[in-house]
């Protein structure tokens, strides 16, 4: 009842839009057409952080269309992520861990998003039938860590979150459950004003290692309502780690990065990953960063940090694994990966070397080929 009372003042329309923020006439049009195709919806409260007279203000670039989002250039699965799908709303790529779909909803649809082929718009690809889903995790032994995920796994009702952490924490071959959400940075009062979720979190960690997995992406989102969340999640014993995308317009700054990761270990939220931001149709040349721009803003905006700031990597989710970026040879002109993690097992852990086009800013098939 929570979730649904604070979801309901959602602006989810253009029209709502311009109650807070200007539009030309022209753009009116083509912004509700492009909201018709990736939904918009933003809680009143992240609205509130936008400073309404910059119109690059980097809050409102991850909460607000644009008609740059028309570009057709891009993919909308760019990390074979179909490919990879073994059950409704169960993907399993890497061996070891299962990703759940929970569910195609989230509290505010990001417009980096790379499911924007899902996100807000059907549920087709996501776990319809909870029993299902424990059961095929239940049947893989191998499995020793699921990702619950969606769109955003706190945006289920908390009576099938409960189904969902319930059935996953009596499994015994699972180490952990990683609870995937955005809903700490963009609606934090679903968390600290929901008893029944906090109950339940508090349960479920009492017999299973729970992480929460956020998405802090600028320093700005680090406010008094999400510090409140992310210390009544880590009193429920809840471990929370942060995964941020490096975003053009909104955190290509190594002073700013460098801030937001200082900020996220003062708040006991550790820095887990920094994304490169996926080739995605819509989101692909509105804020992709090339390689060797964004290899020096991590660089530079890890220096800045303590050894605890210092344990994230840089990566890109490719559709043959988590690739490390580790950065232009000495010794060459070309580029040193590495893989994290990789659906071939014959990839785990190898290093290649790859030259880059200028202002590149993903891998071909070509670029990750085995010699």
């Amino acid at each position: 009842m929570v979730l649904q009372r604070l979801l309901k003042d959602n602006v989810t329309t253009v029209h709502g839009l311009q109650k807070y923020l200007k539009f030309d006439a022209g753009e009116i049009v083509r912004l509700e057409a492009l909201a018709a195709r990736f939904p918009l919806s933003i809680p009143p409260y992240y609205l509130s952080l936008i400073d309404p007279s910059d119109p690059e203000d980097p809050i409102r670039r991850m909460s607000v269309p644009d008609l740059s989002e028309e570009d057709p250039d891009g993919s909308f699965d760019t990390s074979g992520e179909a490919c990879n799908t073994v059950e409704d709303g169960v993907q399993h790529k890497y061996g070891t861990t299962a990703l759940v779909l929970s569910t195609h909803a989230c509290a505010m649809y990001c417009r980096h998003c790379f499911r924007k082929r899902l996100v807000g718009l059907e549920n087709q690809e996501t776990g319809q039938r909870v029993d299902k889903v424990i059961d095929y995790v239940r049947e893989h032994p191998e499995i020793n860590n699921v990702l619950l995920s969606g769109g955003d796994a706190l945006l289920n009702p908390t009576r099938r979150l409960k189904a969902f952490l319930e059935g996953l924490c009596a499994i015994d071959h699972l180490d952990a459950v990683r609870i995937c959400t955005r809903t700490p940075v963009v609606l934090p009062m679903r968390i600290y004003e929901d008893a029944e979720l906090l109950d339940l979190l508090r349960t479920c960690s009492r017999t299973k290692r729970l992480y929460m997995v956020t998405q802090f992406n600028h320093p700005r989102e680090l406010t008094e309502q999400a510090l409140r969340a992310v210390k009544e999640i880590e009193a429920c014993g809840v471990t929370l780690r942060n995964q941020t995308v490096l975003l053009r317009g909104v955190n290509d700054d190594a002073e700013i990065l460098g801030l937001l990761l200082k900020r996220l270990v003062h708040a006991g939220v550790l820095p887990y990953y920094v994304f490169q931001c996926r080739p995605v149709t819509g989101v692909k040349n509105r804020f992709q960063v090339p390689f060797a721009q964004g290899y020096d803003i991590v660089k530079r905006a890890k220096s800045m940090q303590s050894g605890l700031g210092k344990g994230f990597r840089y990566v890109l989710s490719h559709e043959t694994g988590k690739i490390e970026i580790l950065g232009p040879s000495p010794a060459s002109s070309a580029w040193l990966f590495k893989y994290h993690q990789a659906k071939d097992a014959a990839d785990d852990g190898r290093l290649f070397m790859t030259e880059l086009e200028p202002g590149q800013c993903w891998l071909t098939s070509a670029n990750v080929r085995r010699p």
